[in-house]
């Protein structure tokens, strides 16, 4: 049988994950330090875990309410006034879903009709344009440039929007660039937002993971679009517990939403899904009503981490965009003439150290590397002196 005419058109042309191909070469190589994936080096905090532990042991094992526990859901609603200055209604306008990506997904899926176009902004994270195309929509692209400290320019998005506009996707702080999405700029894309009435999708997954001060170790300022005035009836605001919490085998997120929105995700969640595991949505019930402390240590150690990485790269020569928030560097190696890719490899095959392919997040993230800091601090230096002996020899 010939199955390429059997598999669904949106499907065949998407392409297989820049990340997950690359880190296939680094299966089975204990000697290599990876830099790649996106996940932090802690365990999630045992007081959370601990939740997690003890609803299995009063045998909670059951179905929810395809929306959430309740009580998940007035934790989250708490938390979102508080981090976020909005106020989201539990019983209706907050889905609790298995992890954001499924948000993302459903989100998309339950706005778009064929040939709808979403501008989203690259670099980032890898399944953007695909969750837009496997819904039938048109991903169009507005570029950032390290130039612009990777913010996302109302200019730009002006530029990309056409009466077929329907959404627009942001994700700030970003995924791979650690950039922070100024609230000015923001609040002339909200204003394009009105004026062309779109709806934004809002991932702001890292949003706990911000860096202040001249060292980066005070927590940062972040705006979620959802608080500036007019916003919120437009806007998902799609949030989870795997970066700040360390929760990602958890697989838990959520979306809070106009009730009308979330009743149209709720309904594709329900044949889906159905609901996330209870024990999940136990633990982000503790997690959210007292992990705020231990979120703090992590970020603190990040940003221990992220200065760490940014005084090797200058030591070397290598310019790197100061992050200001998520746990990820991107230092631009087109000095060197090789492409993200080349020096990638190159990197992995002579240092033993993995990085990920700028490309991997976009046409714009060539010529760039992704470093994830979220390693440990020894593992992480050794991996950067290694770096400078390869970078060294490319200068030779």
């Amino acid at each position: 049988m010939n199955y390429t005419d059997r598999i669904a058109r949106q499907v065949a042309g998407i392409p297989r994950s820049g990340i997950r191909d690359f880190f296939e070469l680094v299966l089975g190589r204990d000697d290599v330090i990876s830099l790649g994936v996106g996940e932090p080096d802690y365990s999630a905090p045992w007081h959370i875990r601990e939740a997690a532990i003890y609803s299995l042991e009063k045998g909670q094992t059951s179905y929810t309410s395809n929306l959430g526990l309740l009580s998940l859901r007035k934790s989250i609603a708490a938390y979102v006034a508080k981090h976020f200055s909005v106020a989201y209604n539990p019983a209706n306008e907050i889905l609790v879903t298995v992890g954001v990506s499924e948000a993302l997904d459903i989100a998309c899926r339950a706005l778009l009709n064929p040939g709808d176009e979403v501008i989203y902004h690259e670099p980032c994270y890898v399944s953007y344009s695909p969750s837009i195309a496997m819904a039938h929509g048109v991903p169009v692209v507005a570029e950032t440039r390290v130039e612009d400290n990777f913010e996302l320019k109302a200019d730009a998005v002006a530029e990309k929007i056409t009466p077929r506009t329907k959404l627009l996707m942001l994700n700030f702080p970003t995924n791979p660039t650690g950039a922070v999405q100024p609230a000015g700029e923001l609040e002339k894309i909200a204003a394009l937002a009105i004026q062309h009435d779109l709806i934004v999708i809002s991932d702001e997954i890292y949003s706990e993971l911000t860096y202040g001060g001249e060292d980066g170790m005070d927590r940062g300022e972040h705006t979620s679009i959802a608080g500036l005035p007019g916003m919120k009836e437009r806007t998902i605001l799609l949030h989870g517990f795997s970066k700040a919490f360390a929760m990602t085998g958890f697989r838990l997120g959520y979306a809070c939403a106009p009730a009308e929105l979330t009743e149209a995700m709720m309904k594709i969640h329900q044949y889906a899904m159905l609901c996330a595991p209870i024990m999940s949505q136990a633990a982000g019930i503790e997690a959210l009503e007292h992990g705020d402390g231990p979120v703090e240590e992590m970020r603190r150690s990040y940003a221990q981490r992220r200065n760490l990485m940014l005084r090797r790269f200058a030591e070397m020569g290598v310019p790197c965009f100061p992050p200001g928030g998520a746990f990820y560097a991107f230092p631009d190696v087109r000095k060197f003439g090789l492409t993200s890719k080349e020096f990638a490899l190159r990197l992995l095959e002579e240092e033993s150290v993995a990085v990920v392919p700028g490309n991997a997040f976009g046409a714009a993230g060539e010529g760039l590397v992704r470093a994830c800091y979220a390693t440990a601090f020894d593992r992480l230096e050794v991996a950067l002196e290694r770096i400078g002996n390869f970078v060294s020899r490319l200068k030779a």
